[in-house]
């Protein structure tokens, strides 16, 4: 990571053969000899970090770096020194340095320390803004500032009014709810209730009485009359949360009532009307479900009029500190702990982080970090372990180019054409020679042509 860089030191020769070896690595350098001018400058001027000497005769490293943090307590600062004693380490790290190099310098950890550092500066930089800026972050209709966020904001203001059906996909802890509910908070069916159902914790045999409602004495346990899901959310918004789950015979009922507008609760003689707005959200690929006779096709087309997809938390960039800030906000005040703050260190984890649980393992983590934070700040030391260790794994070597990195899934993908290729475009043959099943094959091969497995498997009975 490259930067702007303040190097301070007494010999100028050194300065010089310093500005020379930063710049050379991407930097911005200026260079100073004088400390007094250096301590102006950093009031003055925005640099990311600070390399100073330890042994000067105008100002010595240590007080130099006391003084800058005293002017700028953000400011990370580099201090190098060819003593290379461990008391001179001690002493930089006592008076705040982020860092401490000996001379003569190794370019390469020279060049790690500063970049650690600028991360570190523009770290702090970002969760002083977030902090400043947190009342206006999740305002009503913000919901991220990733671009892959701010597409789902314009398509949520668009559907908004209309009375179609919406389909939000998105993996398990994406906010799938969250959007349902900021789709019905802007729309015109606001004033109505929402009602909200997640169709795989409703046992099988009362999925259909909880949706439609039931007769008196309609079945054993059925001592009162009961009103459905639908007639409760009439006026406002019914989201059927992983409705993927939904059985297989409850399905035909679900789309007549869709169809028809209208609910017959089960041992009852007559029909109800309703008047909702259905968003249904699911972690499956429905698509796929339709194509192996899971969820009916009809059923998937009347509930996927509009569809959403929801990004997973590890293509949202800077929403991950967004997200973070807020959420550590709302637990640290639930905790007593309304100053807690999140630290740099603590920062850097979580944006360099895979999160597969998405947002909810976030909350999960933050709510760990704040039971175990001992200060006023959240440290990387009181996030999960598999948080603080996470080493990201994104690039492999090519095998046909050695010198060519590229990522698992281009190299994945890479492979099983040429497989499918060396097999005469026969699938089912290269599934075969893969170790997978067709059907695994379909998926991955519509994604790559950006058609539907039944498509690829349309295509696969006509080789």
């Amino acid at each position: 990571m490259t930067g702007r860089i303040l190097v301070v030191d007494d010999d100028r020769e050194t300065c010089e053969l310093v500005t020379e070896l930063l710049e050379h690595g991407g930097f911005t350098v200026t260079a100073l000899t004088s400390a007094v001018e250096a301590l102006a400058r950093v009031v003055e001027d925005d640099f990311d970090a600070v390399l100073t000497d330890l042994g000067m005769a105008e100002m010595d490293g240590i007080v130099l770096c006391q003084r800058i943090l005293q002017a700028r307590p953000d400011m990370p600062v580099v201090v190098g020194t060819g003593q290379g004693s461990l008391d001179a380490a001690i002493s930089a790290m006592r008076a705040g340095a982020y860092d401490f190099v000996t001379k003569p310098f190794d370019p390469k950890l020279l060049a790690l320390s500063l970049s650690r550092a600028v991360q570190n500066h523009r770290l702090r930089s970002e969760l002083k803004r977030l902090r400043q800026n947190i009342a206006s972050l999740f305002a009503p209709g913000v919901v991220g500032r990733s671009p892959a966020m701010r597409r789902v904001s314009e398509l949520v203001a668009r559907v908004a009014d209309s009375d179609a059906s919406v389909l939000i996909q998105g993996e398990t802890g994406t906010g799938k709810e969250l959007i349902a509910r900021l789709i019905h908070s802007s729309a015109k069916r606001r004033t109505g209730p929402f009602v909200a159902v997640n169709c795989a914790a409703v046992p099988h045999a009362l999925i259909e009485s909880e949706l439609f409602g039931h007769a008196r004495g309609a079945f054993t346990d059925a001592r009162t009359q009961r009103t459905g899901l639908f007639l409760e959310a009439d006026g406002g918004t019914l989201f059927l949360d992983e409705i993927g789950e939904l059985p297989l015979e409850t399905q035909p009922k679900l789309l007549r009532a869709l169809q028809e507008r209208t609910v017959r609760p089960v041992g009852a003689n007559t029909e109800q009307a309703f008047d909702v707005r259905v968003v249904a959200s699911t972690n499956r690929d429905l698509e796929y479900e339709v194509f192996e006779k899971r969820f009916r096709e009809d059923l998937y087309y009347r509930i996927n009029v509009v569809t959403i997809e929801l990004p997973p938390l590890r293509n949202r960039g800077g929403d991950v500190l967004e997200i973070a800030q807020y959420l550590l906000a709302r637990l640290a005040e639930r905790a007593g702990k309304p100053s807690l703050a999140l630290s740099p260190g603590a920062a850097e984890k979580l944006v360099a982080y895979s999160w597969p649980g998405n947002v909810r393992e976030l909350e999960n983590c933050l709510e760990r970090g704040v039971a175990l934070a001992r200060f006023d700040q959240l440290t990387a030391e009181d996030l999960p372990e598999k948080i603080r260790e996470f080493r990201a794994e994104k690039f492999v070597v090519a095998a046909d180019d050695p010198t060519e990195v590229v990522t698992l899934e281009q190299l994945e993908k890479s492979y099983i054409l040429r497989v499918l290729s060396l097999m005469g475009g026969n699938k089912s043959q290269a599934a075969q020679l893969l170790g997978v099943d067709r059907r695994t094959l379909y998926r991955k091969l519509a994604r790559y042509e950006g058609s539907s497995p039944s498509k690829a498997a349309a295509d696969d009975e006509l080789d």
